[in-house]
């Protein structure tokens, strides 16, 4: 087994080593991440619904799709993701006991009370600092998860705070759960970065033919290529969302306006703007502009300050518009 600390905090980056792991290696590898202010959703999830976007553009916060599937998380370095890249002949079973008992024997070793509850969270006195997900290729299993140490748990509850009336699509949702950090039931003062090192020691201790593995220059070059292709771009994160449809009013100078868009891999299929707002110009004009227009507030934002906004709705602005599409 090839045991790997990652070196950088970039999302992007820590999750295109997973799959370069995974595809790439022979080898069983073990992972262990920590990652700058980000979320990361489910392969099968709108992306969109799953976040706070004012608060995670203010806040400069990432959002990287993984290739497993499941709920959303909120990743800061007071989180440290741990991954299992295993050879599993016939398992493709959803268990994910596995893989997260040698958390819980570290754990347990330092006097915490943790468990496996549920399908696929790790808890302590009930209240969850883990959740996992897997992923199969081939002869080959990928299991993840989050690890709650000393996270700002305020920032995960405001960065996937969303209006559910917003979306209404197939995707999977995320369900809160109450969450704690594992620091605050130590007996004893533990840094981040001794509690990666015992599961480091735990792990070399049960897999007698493993190495610790730093990334090669030509490792480092091949998960920059997947950064640049899938896992930095907004087509993956965002644009890889299943068809929803968004609904939003606001409240603008010029009256109240309602949006309602059909969105379909990303790309604006149908538009239809509501309100009491006076225009100069047929607002169905506006509406065909925005379809084939990928949901994305930069693009949109371009793309209106160009058409002049208020020919079609009178004293709203570009801004006011803009922050009704998302």
């Amino acid at each position: 087994m090839l045991i790997l600390r990652s070196k950088t905090s970039n999302p992007a980056f820590n999750l295109a080593t997973e799959e370069f792991l995974l595809k790439s290696k022979s080898e069983d590898c073990f992972y262990l991440y920590i990652n700058n202010p980000s979320i990361i959703v489910g392969k099968n999830q709108n992306a969109l619904a799953e976040i706070n976007v004012e608060y995670v553009k203010e806040n400069n916060i990432d959002v990287i799709r993984r290739m497993s599937g499941g709920g959303a998380v909120f990743h800061d370095p007071g989180n440290l993701n741990f991954t299992f890249i295993m050879t599993e002949l016939q398992d493709k079973s959803v268990d994910f006991r596995k893989y997260t008992q040698p958390i819980l024997d570290v754990l347990n070793a330092m006097g915490v009370d943790a468990k496996f509850e549920g399908r696929n969270d790790m808890t302590i006195k009930g209240q969850k600092f883990s959740g996992n997900a897997k992923y199969f290729y081939k002869d080959k299993i990928l299991q993840h998860g989050t690890l709650l140490f000393n996270s700002k748990l305020p920032d995960l509850s405001q960065a996937l705070k969303l209006n559910p009336l917003k979306y209404k699509d197939k995707a999977i949702k995320s369900i809160s759960s109450r969450v704690t950090n594992i620091e605050e039931h130590l007996n004893h003062n533990v840094s981040i970065e001794e509690f990666e090192s015992r599961i480091i020691n735990h792990v070399r201790n049960m897999y007698a033919e493993s190495e610790l593995y730093e990334l090669t220059d030509s490792d480092i070059d091949a998960i920059n290529t997947l950064v640049e292709e899938k896992y930095g771009t907004w087509g993956w994160n965002f644009g890889h969302s299943p068809q929803y449809n968004f609904q939003k009013g606001i409240k603008t100078n010029g009256g109240h306006v309602e949006i309602n868009l059909d969105v379909e891999k990303g790309e604006i299929k149908k538009v239809k703007i509501f309100g009491d707002f006076f225009n100069t110009r047929d607002v169905g004009e506006l509406e065909n502009i925005l379809v084939g227009a990928p949901h994305e507030q930069e693009y949109i934002r371009h793309l209106l300050t160009t058409v002049g906004v208020e020919k079609y709705l009178s004293n709203v602005t570009v801004e006011e518009l803009v922050g009704g599409m998302f």
